[in-house]
């Protein structure tokens, strides 16, 4: 199977991370190039002020007189997707998936590495890229006095479809996502966030996308909508559509993607099968007690069981030991406890922590 999308060692930054021209004359104004001060004005213009000795100290905001500090979103990602595949990206807020997929959609340019859809660079041939893709967001907008009629229309139009077929699509896709005949024909802005979310999906789904790129589609969605973007998702790879998807639904990786990676500060973390990497990270079961006594976490400590305490509660984790959930329900017959199939989510608190982040 060959490959949709690659994504090769991509560095994306935001901020400053030199002093403007201006401050560098200013300085030299100012003597500073002179020895024995600070103003750094002999510096190449790609140094760091923040790794510089003696540089000016960051403010409360952690940036340097009100400008921007430096801050990598994405550093030395790679990964391939294949074609017809559903490939997760997963993290916290503030990890990188959302200026990946921006990456990928020509929206940003990276600073290095390379990134091709279906051959073409995503910086030397944009617009060929953007004929092949479609993106929905979780900030996706409309022209809210505009009926979901109106704006798909229009949006139709952007791409040169018109004519009765691309209304007969519009109106065939938004009753698949739930929204009855009234309120195709209805102003979006009398519409909730959710049912606003599914004329998104359907604004990207008029176009036939060979990759649809989903960042967080699901946000604000109830189970029953959501469940039927899933089926509308798992349709989709049936006709050989590739789709990249952004979540914070360990569940809905899950169900959906063949294989998933876990992004954290702009790095990868780890890359497989959803299921593989629960049974490899995790094993089969975890069990979860509260109001627990003391000797509880000492038993894990000493028979050498993974373990976690967090918000009052003690995890387990037998993994290969399997006989570790018949001894301790032994020794505490009356611990409140619940044993589950461990999921995708016990992966991703592994890797990125159960602290909460700014």
């Amino acid at each position: 199977m060959s490959n949709a999308v690659v994504v090769e060692n991509i560095y994306k930054k935001f901020g400053r991370s030199q002093a403007s021209l201006w401050e560098q004359f200013l300085r030299r104004g100012n003597g500073s190039s002179h020895p024995g001060n600070n103003g750094h004005a002999d510096l190449p213009a790609s140094a760091d002020l923040n790794d510089v000795k003696g540089a000016r100290p960051l403010n409360g905001n952690g940036s340097q007189d009100g400008h921007k500090r430096l801050v990598v979103a994405v550093d030395r990602v790679s990964f391939t997707v294949q074609k017809g595949e559903i490939f997760g990206v997963l993290g916290p807020n503030g990890g990188g998936k959302s200026t990946l997929i921006r990456l990928i959609a020509t929206l940003l340019l990276p600073d290095d590495g390379f990134i091709t859809v279906f051959g073409y660079d995503v910086v030397r041939h944009p617009l060929q890229v953007q004929r092949l893709i479609n993106r929905v967001s979780v900030e996706a907008s409309f022209f809210k006095k505009l009926s979901p009629m109106e704006n798909l229309l229009y949006g139709a139009r952007l791409y040169g479809l018109e004519g009765g077929q691309t209304r007969r699509q519009v109106v065939e896709i938004l009753t698949r996502l739930g929204l009855d005949r009234r309120s195709i024909n209805n102003p979006m802005e009398e519409m909730s966030r959710g049912m606003q979310q599914k004329v998104a999906i359907a604004r990207a789904l008029l176009t036939h996308p060979r990759l649809l790129l989903l960042d967080e589609p699901t946000t604000g969605l109830d189970p029953q909508a959501r469940h039927a973007i899933w089926d509308l998702v798992r349709d989709l790879k049936k006709q050989g559509v590739t789709i990249l998807l952004t979540t914070h639904y360990m569940e809905e990786a899950a169900q959906l993607c063949d294989r998933v990676v876990f992004i954290d500060d702009g790095r990868i973390l780890m890359e497989g099968p959803p299921a593989e990497l629960v049974a490899r990270e995790v094993g089969r079961e975890v069990m979860e007690c509260w109001n627990y006594p003391p000797e509880a976490h000492d038993w894990a400590t000493r028979r050498g069981l993974r373990h976690e305490e967090s918000g009052g509660r003690l995890f387990l984790y037998p993994g290969e030991d399997e006989s570790a959930t018949a001894d301790f329900e032994a020794r505490f017959q009356h611990q409140e406890r619940l044993l589950r199939s461990a999921t995708l989510e016990d992966v991703f608190l592994k890797l990125t922590g159960r602290v909460l982040r700014d």
